[in-house]
């Protein structure tokens, strides 16, 4: 948009989280301010496979899943609060190079934000505690950094970005039925519509978990109350 253009155009460091977006853009972005630092906030963080989840028979007429990669990484890092910590001190160190007259301001700020940070993964922890290995159902694959650091599966109704064929939505709800899923968690900017099929076939509910949510610290609180009432 050309508001924010016009804005990238004077500022000094652009933040990345290494969404596919940014990757399309960046060159646009340092061609329209030259002096702009991008600072990579996913340095050193490990990305997980995007994975769906594919569900046949085995040989036995067992219910058996695999999961599938869609082909690129998961870039839902900011969902996990010790991935976040590692993105606030890339942050701090990046304003600090730039504005050192700053630097003990800067420094201050990341001590209160870092001691909520270890707050929130400490309550994460315990909501979790106990219910390692059990399954939530997704619409889309976003959790799953959120599901690798407290030991849940996550198994998303996408298969590679799209909406289930008839043959994967059946197999997907013989699956939460023999699991005894009850919930089926749907991102507010996607359609619930397939969510909505499969909730009503396992006779659960839809309930909605935004990645994207503005108040980040208090919607991961939110979010983790609600995969708890969740998980089986």
């Amino acid at each position: 948009k050309p508001k924010q253009m016009a804005a990238l155009a004077k500022a000094r460091l652009y933040f990345a989280v290494g969404i596919e977006f940014e990757k399309r853009w960046l060159k646009k972005i340092t061609v329209a301010n030259k002096d702009l630092r991008i600072v990579h906030t996913d340095r050193g963080i490990e990305k997980i496979p995007m994975k769906d989840s594919h569900f046949h028979e085995d040989g036995e007429g067992a219910g058996h899943k695999e999961e599938g990669h869609t082909g690129g990484t998961d870039p839902h890092i900011w969902l996990s609060p010790p991935l976040v910590m590692m993105q606030v001190r890339a942050i701090l160190e990046a304003l600090q190079e730039t504005d050192p007259v700053h630097r003990s301001e800067y420094e201050r700020y990341y001590n209160t934000f870092a001691g909520e940070l270890m707050a929130l993964h400490e309550e994460l922890t315990r909501i979790f505690s106990g219910r390692q290995g059990l399954r939530f159902i997704v619409f889309h694959p976003a959790w799953g950094y959120l599901a690798h650091t407290y030991g849940l599966i996550q198994i998303p109704v996408e298969v590679e970005g799209k909406d289930p064929k008839p043959s994967q939505l059946v197999d997907l709800i013989g699956y939460a039925k023999e699991h005894g899923i009850k919930v089926v968690f749907a991102q507010p900017q996607f359609s619930p519509k397939s969510a909505e099929q499969i909730a009503k076939e396992i006779g659960g509910r839809v309930v909605f978990a935004d990645p994207l949510a503005p108040n980040w610290l208090e919607n991961l609180r939110q979010v983790a109350q609600a995969f708890k009432g969740a998980l089986r």
